[in-house]
């Protein structure tokens, strides 16, 4: 699939997006002091430490998410002044599509509490998208590939200001940890995909398996509450840690501080972002998604 000739002129690798997430924050200052290691002949490579403030104060944000700060509305809104609403539009009007720097493909590194293991993350199923999961999971199987589809990512989403995009997000790790092999493992998905793109502007994309299993979100919930908002419950034992795995009409799901087992009731799904820490205050227990196998 060609768009045109070198379709793919300006990548920007993003780190720091929460600046609690230290993989992605000392990636993109690793790329900043060896460019070598991310430079390819076909297009330019830019790397950008998004909130630079959260991580001096090693914190997730400031006063918003920036991660939820680029809606097109939001980005028009001159009332907006808290931090991370300034700090989305500058760098939209850095390296959005009208930008002065206008990037093609964001890579955005991320990494989570939630046993992820590898995810690499679109938001939404563009076939160039799909092809390039295709290429990562033939080179890496042990990645898991999901969509965050109608999840809002794609339109509030920092990735949102390329005409594609990807998320790498690791785990399980804490808050403000680097773990030296999600470190090495993230580094090999940017090389890879680098070396994808390169590929694709020169027309010699190699033969690899078009199959690939797909994890598509369809909702998240919350956990349990009382009538003062506190959370009652917490992840089942039995559910801890077992991201992507298929929880089914009965499984238990949470567990009461009382001990009380709740049961999950409703269609198979498969649970992602399961425990996360900075979740919580978003008012979500998990997301689910459903399991498809694809083939381009």
């Amino acid at each position: 699939m060609k768009l045109n000739n070198h379709s793919i002129n300006r990548v920007l690798i993003v780190g720091g997006t929460h600046g609690n997430e230290l993989i992605g924050v000392y990636s993109v200052k690793l790329f900043q002091q060896h460019p070598e290691l991310i430079h390819r002949a076909t297009f330019e490579s830019l790397t950008l430490l998004a909130n630079p403030q959260a991580v001096k104060a090693g914190r997730r944000y400031i006063d918003k998410d920036l991660n939820r700060c680029f809606l097109e509305e939001n980005l028009e809104d001159g009332t907006l002044v808290n931090y991370e609403d300034l700090l989305a539009k500058n760098i939209n009007h850095i390296y959005g599509q009208n930008g002065k720097y206008p990037v093609d493909f964001i890579v955005d590194l991320h990494s989570t509490t939630s046993n992820m293991g590898v995810t690499v993350l679109f938001d939404d199923d563009k076939q160039f998208n799909l092809q390039l999961a295709a290429y990562l999971n033939y080179l890496h199987p042990e990645i898991k590939i999901y969509s965050s589809g109608s999840s809002g990512r794609g339109k509030h989403g920092l990735r949102s200001r390329a005409k594609f995009a990807i998320g790498i997000e690791v785990g399980a790790i804490p808050q403000g940890v680097v773990n030296a092999d999600l470190f090495l493992k993230t580094q090999s998905i940017v090389y890879a995909t680098l070396d994808y793109l390169e590929f694709y502007n020169q027309n010699k994309l190699p033969n690899f398996s078009k199959s690939f299993t797909l994890y598509k979100y369809t909702k998240k919930i919350d956990y349990p509450h009382n009538e003062n908002g506190e959370i009652t419950a917490m992840i089942h034992p039995d559910l801890q840690f077992k991201d992507y795995e298929a929880l089914a009409p009965g499984d238990p799901i949470f567990l009461t501080f009382n001990g009380e087992t709740i049961a999950y009731t409703d269609a198979l799904t498969y649970p992602v972002f399961v425990n996360e820490a900075a979740y919580y205050e978003q008012s979500t227990a998990m997301c689910f998604t459903q399991k498809h196998q694809i083939t381009i």
